[in-house]
């Protein structure tokens, strides 16, 4: 791993990656120029107009915790990958253009370790036991992010391989906080489809890792329950603060937008 500067780590949701106006692009490639970028990308949309199935409650899952989970067998994984690739390509051309290079890799190809997964999963009702093929991050080697340089973007899909050898599904959110820790990147931005955290209805501006914790564990749903945990995971991991929102990339940075989740 080369780096000048520590990498700004960006997690782009699959939910929001097309609806990204022109002036986010913008702003991103021009931070890009002075800082290394790692951009990890969803694919939840895309994937779900692939296959109308994919968009079913019954593609859900729900671990002993309570967090969701795609039901991913080998068949979603080659969905994944395909969906994958065609956001890389859209990805690319749009920093090319901007006078960013950007070399994509796949988490699976040594990047991301994953732990073994849970065999009992509730599906709807009803707790099952099922290969679902999906696992815990354990491990990110940095040294596969070569050229951590102004000017060049790293974008990740967040697949990750287990000790069996088996490529598997990670969270996308969680897999940017592990190598947002990996990388020693002092920040994590988490770029979704809402403004702010809210609690009781109202925008956060500044919390910390415990008073998010336990909102997670008390009020959080879906997804933000899970941007959540990352987060939690990011600043244990040392990266000094997560910013969660929907504005521009520096915007955030700035603290001028988003929910700003520091340690203490």
């Amino acid at each position: 791993m080369s780096t000048t500067s520590p990498p700004t780590v960006v997690k782009l949701g699959g939910s929001t990656l097309h609806a990204m106006a022109d002036a986010w692009w913008d702003d991103l490639a021009g931070h890009g120029r002075d800082h290394p970028l790692i951009l990890v990308h969803g694919w939840s949309k895309p994937l779900k107009r692939l296959k109308p199935e994919y968009a079913r409650p019954s593609a859900i899952l729900r671990d002993r915790y309570g967090n969701q989970s795609r039901w991913t067998t080998p068949e979603v994984i080659a969905d994944i990958k395909t969906v994958s690739a065609g956001l890389a390509e859209q990805v690319i051309g749009l920093l090319a253009r901007r006078g960013i290079t950007t070399e994509r890799l796949i988490g699976g190809d040594g990047l991301v370790r994953a732990g073994e997964g849970e065999r009992w999963w509730w599906r709807g009702k009803e707790l099952v036991e099922l290969e679902n093929l999906v696992g815990p991050i354990v491990g990110v080697d940095p040294g596969l992010l070569k050229n951590l340089q102004p000017g060049h973007c790293h974008l990740i899909t967040p697949l990750a391989r287990n000790a069996a050898g088996q490529e598997v599904n990670t969270d996308g959110d969680r897999a940017a906080a592990a190598i947002a820790a990996a990388t020693s990147a002092t920040s994590l931005t988490l770029v979704t489809d809402v403004a702010h955290l809210l609690i009781d209805g109202r925008p956060v501006r500044r919390i910390t890792a415990e008073a998010a914790a336990e909102f997670r564990d008390q009020g959080a749903t879906g997804g933000m329950r899970k941007k959540l945990r990352a987060a939690g995971e990011a600043l244990a991991g040392g990266v000094q603060r997560v910013v969660i929102g929907s504005a521009l990339v520096t915007e955030m940075l700035a603290e001028r937008s988003g929910t700003v989740i520091t340690p203490a």
